[in-house]
């Protein structure tokens, strides 16, 4: 066939297929308002194009822009100085926060002015992106045929693959690289556990109930929405706008009775349907269970990931030869019992964690692998810059760690290497930056933690932690178990040390308490040295039996009639050439779910010049399918060929479809492009002809190349992989632009 003949019988296929396309057209916009219509994805409101505004300092550096925000800028630091004077001075813990909530709320003064002075970057077209999601079945609401459950999300097959992707490229990039141990944990944990790990008693938000609906609110954010909306009334007195402003200033610090009595004073109503809300009550976080059929072992689903990791130490590090440092890493599923999720998969009760626990020695907290990532620019907002109401500023992880903005260089290592991650698996560099938690945020053991935040359509939202939690885990399961939950460390010089300790008699232990001594034996080997000293000294002080010259004295829950003869103390020099040390951990803790939705967002784009062709720019490394391969048109002498490059694509270990559904060739391309497919195969006419080569095309550009037969599977490979990028592929092949008129 001709080259003319072949033109002629594409456009007589593309007249026979036009009413087909209408047809489909029109099913598709019904379909897409039907999807529109179930899909709230966290909020009430109707999905609407949002304005996306990130910090730019070239429009900062404009003298006028910098004129209006200096007074801001100068509360901000006032306010600054005000705080770090209060905790020099030791002042009480109400002085302090109150202080830090006129820090917050004169920042976000300052924050808001700063954005709305920002020319806006881009406009989100939220309502666009759910309806791609769903109609692709990226993510669901879970049980949505029975009306979905808040805060539960299904993935669908891309979205599957994308999470698989995503994960695959941590595992690689995190757990090989860094050569750490991986392992996986059970879910249900004891309550034992998470009470040692202060989970039980500070895992808890208050909440308020819609008496009628029993619908659930946060109250501190429930108080927060409804005085922020008395301040902007222009009927309220400033009166009572002031002391509205005090009370979220205090906000953070109240009790739960002083809460009720805000919203008893302010008549507060339930948000959604202006009924009356019951009295506050303190909510667990943690999804609360039974372990075995007789109930009597309570448990929780984890909360998270590390508390496995922290308890099967002592193995991690006997695997490890017993050398620090070394890290643990865990992807897992973690649960919260949110009040109210919202804002789709970024605030949900079941997610993915990918959680690293790197353990190090407290004295040396040096990277020997920090000369590689010290060069490292990132966009750090330091908490002196937050408290100074200055911006975040663009600084080497070098740089940072010298200066003692970051910690350690473990902790400065680590943020560079997320940092690379995000950016390998495609996040926007722009919309990407490391926030520091200010004293109030930081954990009471944390020596210095660091949040990577990602600007979305919702504004800046936390997807991975960065913190260095000294040894508070371990000491903490320590010495709830009595396991020495400790390494070993090599002394420059050997030194003798006194050392005490408990050798009990057994025997006299059994000749005298019987079927007791079973019991005492295993109470008192649980006792620490001082322990043991404090019960002689009772045994000393106490009253002894006069039959039996023995003592009543209570051990662990029990009392038990002994004597010092039963549990003598041995002293002795002892020359040592290691010492125990407790590790420190530096732990990277990755919210999977948070950086997937992040991703989409950042690469979900339009077509210019064409609203309704939308699609998503995912880096060929992370995307669902890396290829798609078709015929031109519905001819069985294409058959053969695609099958034949389908599978040797699968051979190669690269994820593929076959798109032989009706609809013109640019319609295929727009369907790939929507579920991010990078590169599609094309067969056509001309690839049955010697020298065999087909077209791909590349999914940003729309461009194709022609490529021979024999190497398509290997270049796609390549490309799919990153080893090589599109523009050598264009290079080395010609470029081919006939079919590009169907689009």
């Amino acid at each position: 066939m001709s080259r003319l003949q072949y033109m002629n019988l594409k456009l007589v296929f593309r007249q026979i297929l036009t009413v087909r396309e209408i047809r489909v057209q029109n099913c598709s916009s019904v379909t897409t308002r039907y999807y529109s219509k179930l899909s709230n994805w966290g909020t009430k409101k109707p999905a609407t194009h949002v304005k996306i505004i990130n910090y730019h300092p070239e429009a900062m550096a404009d003298p006028q822009i910098e004129q209006i925000l200096a007074p801001l800028r100068e509360a901000v630091k006032k306010q600054g100085v005000v705080v770090r004077s209060l905790k020099e001075s030791n002042a009480s813990d109400i002085e302090v926060k109150k202080a830090v909530g006129e820090l917050k709320a004169l920042k976000k003064q300052l924050d808001d002015k700063e954005l709305a002075l920002q020319p806006p970057s881009e406009t989100f077209n939220r309502s666009k992106f759910a309806d791609l999601m769903i109609r692709r079945f990226f993510y669901d609401q879970s049980f949505s045929i029975y009306g979905g459950v808040a805060g539960l999300y299904d993935f669908g097959p891309m979205g599957c693959a994308l999470k698989s992707n995503i994960l695959e490229q941590w595992k690689r990039f995190f757990v090989l690289e860094e050569q750490m141990l991986e392992i996986d944990c059970s879910m249900l944990t004891p309550e034992r556990v998470l009470e040692t790990s202060g989970h039980v008693e500070k895992f808890a938000d208050t909440m308020v109930k819609d008496k009628k609906t029993g619908e659930c609110f946060r109250l501190d954010h429930l108080i927060k929405n409804r005085l922020e909306t008395l301040i902007k009334d222009k009927k309220q007195t400033l009166e009572v706008k002031e002391e509205c402003k005090d009370i979220i200033i205090k906000l953070d610090g109240m009790t739960t009775e002083q809460m009720s009595n805000i919203v008893n004073k302010f008549n507060m109503k339930s948000p959604t349907t202006g009924n009356d809300l019951s009295e506050p009550v303190d909510f667990n976080l943690m999804f609360a269970t039974q372990i075995g059929p007789t109930g009597d072992q309570k448990g929780f689903l984890r909360p998270e990931t590390a508390q496995g990791i922290f308890v099967n130490f002592k193995r991690l590090l006997e695997f490890n030869q017993g050398r620090l440092p070394f890290a643990a890493a865990q992807i897992g599923n973690a649960f919260r019992n949110e009040i109210s999720p919202r804002s789709g998969l970024l605030r949900v009760r079941e997610f993915t964690m990918a959680e690293i626990e790197h353990f190090c020695d407290p004295s040396d907290k040096s990277h020997s692998k920090f000369v590689d990532v010290e060069n490292t620019t990132m966009k750090l907002y330091s908490a002196c810059n937050q408290m100074d109401g200055q911006p975040p500023v663009d600084i080497t992880i070098g740089e940072a760690v010298s200066k003692g903005m970051v910690a350690n260089q473990t902790l400065g290592y680590f943020m560079a290497r997320i940092y690379m991650f995000m950016m390998k698996i495609g996040v926007t560099k722009e919309k990407l930056r490391f926030r520091q938690h200010m004293s109030n945020e930081m954990a009471h053991y944390a020596v210095d933690c660091w949040d990577a935040e990602c600007l979305t359509s919702y504004g800046w939202v936390e997807c991975i932690g960065c913190a260095d939690r000294s040894a508070y885990d371990l000491s903490k399961h320590g010495e709830e178990t009595k396991q020495r939950l400790v390494a070993e460390r090599k002394l420059p010089a050997p030194k003798t040390i006194q050392v005490t300790e408990l050798e009990m008699d057994k025997g006299l232990i059994g000749k005298t308490l019987r079927k007791d001594s079973k019991e005492c034996v295993d109470k008192l080997s649980k006792l620490s040295i001082n322990e043991v000293k404090q019960l002689h000294e009772f045994i000393d002080n106490g009253k002894p039996d006069p039959t039996t010259g023995l003592t009543l004295c209570k051990i662990g829950n029990k009392e038990f009639s002994i004597n010092k003869e039963m549990i003598p103390l041995k002293s002795y020099s002892k020359t040592i050439h290691v010492e125990e040390i407790v590790p420190n951990v530096i732990e990277p803790s990755f919210g999977i779910g948070r950086i997937i939705y992040t991703l989409l967002e950042h690469t979900f784009k339009i077509r210019e010049k064409d609203e309704q062709r939308t699609y998503l720019s995912l880096p060929p490394l992370v995307a669902p399918l890396k290829c798609c391969v078709l015929p031109l048109l519905d001819n069985d002498k294409f058959t053969p060929l695609v099958s034949m490059l389908s599978k040797n694509l699968c051979l190669k270990g690269v994820s593929n479809k076959i798109d032989d559904s009706s609809g013109s060739v640019g319609r295929r391309y727009a369907r790939t492009d929507e579920i991010a497919v990078p590169y599609c195969i094309t067969v056509d006419f001309d690839s049955l002809v010697e020298p065999q080569s087909v077209t791909i095309r590349e999914r940003d550009s729309m461009e194709q190349i022609r490529v021979p037969v024999s190497e398509v599977v290997d270049l796609v490979q390549n490309l799919s992989q990153g080893n090589i990028v599109w523009n050598v592929a264009k290079v080395k092949y010609p470029k081919f632009e006939s079919q590009q008129t169907n689009e």
